[in-house]
């Protein structure tokens, strides 16, 4: 499967929506595409899955690894693949978005604002595709695309000052509905916020597909793209709704391959599914704190946990899993009540970052001294009993305490921190089950 991908100058620069636009154009042209995302996000995925009408892969050399990386592009299905960077082009010691495309071999189309330049642009440009050498980086800068450019003069200035070896693969229009609406842990999600049809096709006109068509070329493929392991007789149940919505495609792939699936929605009032496990993802527990604190699962969820059964929370399944969570507003709410800590939520974010992880004892996603990489974001704060027992000393990141991650009790650990099935952490889980 060819590939591109569209990085940009900075974050904030419009690369969301440059990548759909793309998605857009090629679907538009009759080609079936393949939606990425370079880092650890979860929310432009969604808007990624809902122009190209299938999930978007998580590209991300700390989470996955080089092997890793080229086994989840090559996962997907498509004739062509959209692999939106993160951050600007060089940005991020963990797994920049140039490193994303040195790995995969890819060339990158450099998103620029152009509402206030035209030579400028392609100066830009320039200077992106020279840095390279300097960050020593073997990185393809192929050209730009311009966003926030007016046709016409705006257009033909930026087209005709590019230098050879540098393309132009069109514009993205001035138009206020263009732009996704954010809060805190970025933009609103696909299904929140959409673009309009109108918005898309608008940008989606000025994007040169057969350019794009033209550079786009195929990584290298590892020997082992199927996932290995023995199919299990086990059951997991996976919460899927607006408080747990965090999950990687590639998570739900994995338990599927190896256990049976059952999904339940804690905010809709369903009960827990009859199972030997539990993953509880990230998301926005906080906006539903109230209905989740009457929620019947959670319930069943603690008498699951103190009954034995392994149960998994990430980041949003944490708070879940805590004592209680207080919002910004100062509404306390209590939770499933399975971990010793009282969680609140602060106006600003509290951990953005790669972490890296190192099992102490043992934990349900990790054997004693093995080490987890991950990535955590979020705006709230655990506080932890004084005789809470935690899985993982931090290496990198902050965690719940600065030097822990992981509260564990009876068969269930909740932690801060993300982690992608390439960790091989939902291997040891399903082990566990």
């Amino acid at each position: 499967m060819r590939g591109v991908v569209v990085g940009g100058t900075r974050s904030g620069v419009g690369k969301t929506v440059a990548a759909l636009a793309v998605l857009r154009a090629l679907d538009a042209a009759g080609y079936d595409v393949q939606p990425a995302k370079a880092g650890p996000d979860f929310i432009d995925p969604s808007h990624h899955a809902r122009v190209a009408g299938r999930p978007s892969r998580t590209l991300d050399l700390w989470l996955q690894g080089e092997a890793g990386l080229r086994r989840n592009y090559h996962r997907g299905e498509g004739d062509v693949c959209v692999v939106e960077g993160v951050m600007g082009l060089y940005d991020g010691d963990g797994s920049s978005t140039a490193a994303v495309a040195e790995a995969l071999d890819l060339p990158v189309v450099l998103v620029a604002d152009a509402k206030a330049g035209m030579e400028s642009v392609a100066a830009t440009a320039v200077g992106f595709r020279e840095f390279a050498a300097h960050a020593d980086r073997d990185v393809d800068v192929a050209g730009v695309i311009a966003q926030r450019a007016h046709g016409g003069r705006h257009e033909q200035g930026i087209r005709d000052a590019l230098p050879e070896g540098l393309q132009y693969f069109g514009r993205i229009p001035p138009r206020e509905d263009l732009e996704i609406p954010d809060r805190h842990l970025g933009l609103r999600m696909g299904d929140e916020s959409p673009l309009s049809t109108e918005a898309l096709d608008a940008a989606a006109d000025g994007i040169r597909v057969d350019r794009l068509l033209d550079i786009a070329r195929s990584p290298p493929r590892p020997a082992n793209v199927e996932s290995a392991g023995e199919r299990t007789d086990a059951r997991v149940a996976v919460a899927r709704d607006d408080a747990f919505r965090f999950c990687y495609p590639a998570t739900l792939e994995r338990l599927r391959e190896h256990a049976d699936v059952a999904t339940f929605q804690p905010t809709a009032g369903d009960a827990l599914p009859a199972c030997d496990g539990v993953y509880l993802p990230g998301g926005y527990p906080e906006l539903h704190a109230a209905v989740l604190s009457e929620s019947p699962a959670l319930t069943q969820i603690a008498d699951a946990a103190a009954d034995g059964r392994p149960i998994y929370g990430e980041c949003g399944g944490l708070m879940a899993l805590a004592e209680s969570l207080t919002t910004v507003e100062g509404e306390t709410h209590r939770m499933g009540g399975v971990l010793p800590a009282d969680v609140r939520m602060r106006e600003r974010y509290q951990a953005l970052d790669h972490v890296e992880l190192r099992a102490r004892d043992g934990a349900l996603t990790a054997a004693a001294g093995e080490t987890l990489r991950g990535h955590e974001f979020h705006y709230s704060e655990a506080d932890s009993a004084e005789d809470a027992r935690f899985a993982f000393d931090v290496e990198r990141g902050d965690g719940i305490d600065g030097d822990h991650d992981g509260l564990c009790e009876y068969e269930t650990l909740g932690t801060y921190c993300h982690v992608h099935p390439e960790s091989g952490a939902f291997d040891a889980f399903l082990d566990a089950l």
